[in-house]
């Protein structure tokens, strides 16, 4: 997976890639390709530990960039295509933003137990 960005892709780009491909397998492999593509987290990075998920999931932030780590492949993509969403925004800009509607749309087919860890991430971001 190409991309201008080092390495790491921004959300407009993880929705094409996940968009043009139809196969479910594919995508999983490609959210969990992002999981191994996170950010190392930075020292002094602001981190909060997730509850809710069944992994260890900690959401992190320098001013309005965010980074993130889990103990899980499939979560460490998950939480990668989130904070590709509101990395660099204001904590009021990702109050604005439909998160669930937006990762919803993208149509991982993850099964309950996971939807509810990602509900857990996305109340934490629109509660910064």
């Amino acid at each position: 997976m190409p991309d201008g960005n080092g390495g790491h892709m921004n959300y407009a780009e993880i929705k094409n890639l996940l968009e043009i491909t139809t196969d479910p397998v594919m995508r999983l492999e490609i959210v969990m390709d992002l999981g191994a593509r996170l950010a190392p987290v930075p020292d002094g990075a602001v981190c909060h530990e997730i509850a809710g998920c069944a992994s260890r999931v900690d959401i992190c932030r320098v001013g309005n960039h965010f980074f993130a780590r889990a103990d899980s492949a499939l979560v460490r993509g998950i939480v990668a295509i989130l904070v590709a969403m509101v990395d660099g925004k204001t904590p009021n800009e990702i109050r604005d933003m439909d998160l669930s509607g937006q990762f919803a749309a993208l149509d991982l087919n993850l099964g309950t137990g996971r939807l509810g860890g990602v509900n857990s991430m996305i109340r934490f971001l629109q509660n910064l």
